[in-house]
């Protein structure tokens, strides 16, 4: 979701190299960024949850990281609800002469471009909207041509259970916390629902989410399951053959609007879905987005029943395959 920002930078004629710093978790996405050159990994202790300690010695692993590409302009690119300081502070220790960010909490020496949310722009807009913007005050616009879409280059060939395949729906059941989840008996009754009606149902998955997917896909009778064999590469590749994906707020709704795939998006309120739905692509966006867990960030639901997405039934989400059906629009960058 930082992609258009990236791209921003890497199309001033002002910078030779783009580097991207990022955590482990993102480090497969940020080598699939057009514009990024090297990646650099680093888990961020005020970010990533539960990623390491904040010792001096891993504090010190990020100076040497740092000290290879001794970068002139640092561009951070926070998330509403984190703040760029803590790293700030590192790079200018570390000697950048220039960083940009945004943050609530006054920077000081810190920021040489600050952005205040909810002063400078709006706190209720798209994820890549607000790091284009970050990128803006800094100096670095998008070059003529570019729409300002997500995209990701690098997708590997399709696996030969999908290849010869002609109207599919790709099911993401999965997703890190459960609060975004929707019922796994729900994704099995519309894996049946959608392969009644023709389409051809596959199911995706990380590699511990394969007994999930093998039931969702009814065990090979309601579709494929390809639960825990698919790279992000692979999965870029077979959501771009989809004419639908089905997932909650996770990682492939924005892997699918990336590579221009229309989404039913089975949005749990616990972020706003202003900020976090996919962008730039056609979508469905189903859940009661003024449930009781509204806002609250919660990883596990706080409310009985989980009623913000338990409530969608699987005809519904069916309905919405099909309205989105012959919608998909041309992704921003080229999937190869």
């Amino acid at each position: 979701m930082t992609g258009p920002a990236v791209r921003a930078v890497a199309a001033s004629p002002d910078i030779d190299e783009v580097w991207m710093l990022c955590s482990s978790i993102g480090a497969e996405a940020a080598r699939m960024l057009p514009g990024v050159d090297r990646v650099l990994v680093w888990d961020c202790p005020w970010i990533t949850a539960g990623a390491v300690e904040a010792t001096r010695e891993h504090l010190a692993r990020l100076d040497a990281l740092v000290a290879e590409p001794a970068p002139a302009v640092a561009v951070i690119l926070t998330s509403f609800h984190q703040s760029p300081l803590p790293l700030a502070l590192q790079l200018r220790l570390a000697g950048v002469p220039f960083i940009a960010g945004a943050s609530v909490d006054y920077a000081g020496a810190l920021l040489d471009v600050r952005l205040t949310p909810g002063e400078d722009f709006p706190e209720d807009q798209p994820e890549p909207v607000r790091a284009l913007r970050i990128a803006r005050a800094a100096g670095f616009a998008l070059p003529p041509g570019d729409d300002g879409g997500l995209a990701l280059t690098g997708a590997t060939p399709l696996p030969d259970a999908v290849a010869g395949l002609a109207n599919v729906v790709v099911l993401h059941p999965g997703a890190s916390a459960s609060a975004r989840r929707w019922p796994a008996s729900h994704h099995v009754a519309t894996a049946a629902l959608l392969r009644d009606e023709g389409w051809d149902v596959v199911v995706t998955g990380g590699p511990d989410e394969a007994d999930l997917t093998a039931e969702v896909a009814g065990h090979g009778a309601y579709g494929r399951d390809l639960g825990g064999v698919t790279e992000l590469s692979a999965l870029a590749g077979i959501l771009a053959h989809a004419r639908v994906v089905v997932t909650g707020n996770t990682g492939p709704a924005h892997v699918a609007a990336a590579v221009g795939t229309p989404v039913v998006s089975l949005f749990s309120p616990v972020v706003p879905a202003v900020r976090w739905m996919p962008y730039g692509v056609p979508l469905v966006l189903l859940g009661d987005q003024e449930a009781a867990c509204r806002g609250t960030r919660a990883r596990e639901c706080p409310i009985p029943g989980h009623p913000c997405l338990a409530s969608v039934t699987p005809a519904q989400v069916v309905a919405a395959c099909e309205q989105l059906a012959g919608s998909r629009v041309h992704a921003a960058g080229v999937v190869a």
